[in-house]
């Protein structure tokens, strides 16, 4: 299965990392390629983005699954394509160093099925861990923008 993990090391006290993944609206549109979502309940949410795969371009329609809230450093989550028939799951979690500084680690593992599945697998072992780089990074964008902004 095609995965990747990307840790970056933020200035924040883990609560602040936290009170932010813990709502997807904070990083679904983080997502790159990102065109939308739709929050159905606590667990359970749709996104719409585009792939670039390089030879394929797609709009992906996917549902994402919450398994697990662990408060204050976990959320972990399934993945099933609503229109292209992949899975996956990620995590996204927050390892406190100190006070005042934490790791936050992103992890995604993504498969595609059917017909072309082997042929896709083989070009999402370098765009998954490309995504994941690139939502992680974002996220600690967001979350650095947001702490210049609150003028701490």
């Amino acid at each position: 299965m095609p995965e990747g993990t990307y840790t970056e090391q933020l200035h924040l006290p883990r609560i602040t990392i936290w009170n932010f993944i813990k709502d997807m609206n904070h990083w679904a549109p983080l997502v790159p390629g990102y065109i939308s979502h739709q929050i159905r309940n606590d667990k359970q949410s749709t996104w719409k983005f585009k792939g670039d795969l390089g030879f394929i371009q797609k709009k992906i329609h996917l549902r994402v699954d919450i398994t697990e809230w662990k408060e204050p450093s976990l959320i972990t989550f399934n993945l099933t394509g609503l229109n292209e028939k992949f899975s996956g799951n990620g995590y996204f979690k927050a390892q406190e160093k100190t006070d005042s500084i934490t790791n936050i680690t992103g992890h995604l593992a993504i498969t595609a099925r059917g017909l072309k599945g082997a042929l896709i697998n083989g070009v999402l072992k370098s765009f998954v861990p490309n995504l994941t780089r690139e939502l992680t990074a974002n996220i600690t964008e967001k979350l650095q923008a947001n702490l210049v902004q609150d003028g701490e």
